[in-house]
């Protein structure tokens, strides 16, 4: 009896890197995970003990905008799924912690990237996740390939 292992060619990717809007969603994310990881930096470095609650959070909202920023750059499935699951949760961050930094200011002793909704960062990141969310919905190749079919 023969083994026949069958080989397949791997599959390659030939779409192209975000353009257009995509690239300006991408070139937001990068810019705010530059601010809030030097923001988090310093103020860890400085000021860890002063508020680490704030502080830790700025340095969570740093590494959620890194993780977006790097899967809404990239077209692969497993990239668009990390960028679904940052996004999911800098949105979800921005209103837990926007909601709590108005109800109960007392449990943050500085502000964090998404404190009052993001108002010190002119609510940039209230909105950045909604539109993240409909780029990575309105970019998705299975809605696109389904709406080409009709």
């Amino acid at each position: 009896m023969r083994d026949e292992t069958v080989y397949t060619a791997p599959a390659t990717d030939d779409r192209p890197p975000a353009r257009g809007a995509g690239l300006l969603v991408v070139a937001v994310y990068a810019i705010f995970a530059l601010s809030a990881s030097a923001r988090a930096g310093v103020q860890l470095v400085r000021d860890a003990a002063e508020a680490p609650l704030a502080y830790g959070l700025s340095a969570f909202a740093a590494v959620v905008y890194i993780v977006a920023a790097v899967g809404l750059a990239h077209n692969g499935r497993r990239m668009r799924r990390v960028a679904w699951v940052a996004v999911s949760i800098e949105m979800a961050g921005v209103l837990v912690v926007g909601g709590l930094s108005l109800l109960a200011p007392e449990l943050f002793q500085d502000d964090t990237v998404w404190s009052r909704f993001g108002m010190g960062y002119g609510f940039v990141p209230l909105v950045l996740p909604v539109l993240g969310l409909l780029w990575l919905w309105r970019s998705s190749p299975g809605r696109l390939a389904r709406a080409s079919e009709r």
